[in-house]
């Protein structure tokens, strides 16, 4: 008995042991997806937007997947490639064609705070398109107080004026990535999740590549070292190792933890922003920041039970 006791003791030790993996892997998906929107906004001053993504996704997916494979990961079967092809559409070519170019015309922080309305919108469409959410009068005020500071971003501002078509293409961008996420849980997808990312990634990205051209967009190979830096910064440490992180840390905690990225990532974009280069910080949009993400804090803490393995 005192040696089952021992043993349990130990477990319980080991369970609560710091795990250094655990938080790079946090630094990775708050800081470096937090990071992207200033090197989608460097990236797309000289490279045309649909191009740039696509090049990102593509890149990025193509070696998450290859990666798998070669681990021993299972080839997804065709019903599988169908569903793969809608989530990726709808999550990379949806979302982040209009987010990247949008970003010519709307500064990083606000982007990341247009884009961190995520849970805003899968929480509306799992309650009240999909039936997924029971209806409950504390989710939809906080959907409610987080598109109120939406609007109070939109307001007119004289220190900033914000062009509101390319702030709707992300609100919209965004509202695809939401339901290409509450689809993917409707939908037959691999058992791992990163051949799923890695290959919806792919699929998104070819998507983009093919609509280049048809925007009348004509890349250039004469670019700046900045430009490109910021492409292989997207590439590496925003989609393969912060997705990575994310994937591998929706594994091993609730998935509510792990989804606190959404009201980080908006901090450290604007921060960097404002510090690195010089974009303004008005009234308005620390106000309508601080109800988006008040919202998201309150959506993530009573939207979802924690996910149990």
């Amino acid at each position: 008995m005192a040696e089952a006791t021992t043993q349990v003791a130990a477990s319980e030790r080991q369970g609560r042991r710091f795990d250094v993996r655990v938080v790079l892997a946090f630094l990775a998906i708050y800081v470096l997806w937090g990071t992207t929107f200033l090197a989608i906004r460097i990236a797309v001053r000289e490279v045309p937007p649909l191009f740039a993504a696509g090049s990102r996704m593509l890149l990025a997916g193509a070696v998450l997947f290859g990666w798998m494979r070669l681990r021993g990961a299972v080839q997804p079967t065709k019903a599988q490639w169908r569903s793969l092809a809608i989530i990726g559409v709808l999550m990379f070519f949806v979302d982040y064609g209009p987010l990247f170019w949008a970003e010519k015309y709307v500064p990083s922080g606000i982007a990341a705070v247009l884009a961190a309305t995520v849970p805003l919108m899968t929480i509306a469409f799992e309650m009240f398109i999909f039936r997924l959410q029971p209806f409950r009068w504390s989710l939809v005020g906080a959907v409610l107080l987080g598109f109120c500071g939406v609007g109070v971003l939109l307001l007119p501002d004289p220190h900033q004026q914000l062009p509101l078509l390319p702030c709707v293409a992300i609100l919209v961008g965004t509202a695809g990535w939401c339901m290409g996420t509450v689809l993917s849980r409707k939908f037959e997808l691999p058992k791992s999740r990163a051949v799923t990312s890695g290959a919806a990634m792919m699929i998104g990205g070819a998507a983009l590549l093919l609509a280049s051209p048809a925007f009348h967009e004509h890349p250039s190979l004469h670019v700046s070292r900045s430009a490109v830096l910021a492409l292989a910064y997207l590439v590496t440490c925003g989609s393969i190792l912060a997705f990575t992180a994310y994937v591998w840390l929706l594994g091993r905690m609730p998935a509510s933890k792990v989804a606190s990225y959404a009201y980080v990532n908006p901090i450290v974009a604007v921060a960097l922003g404002y510090f690195a280069v010089g974009e303004a910080i008005t009234a308005h949009s620390i106000a309508g920041a601080a109800l988006i993400l008040v919202s998201v804090f309150l959506i993530l803490r009573k939207g979802r039970k924690p996910v149990t393995a």
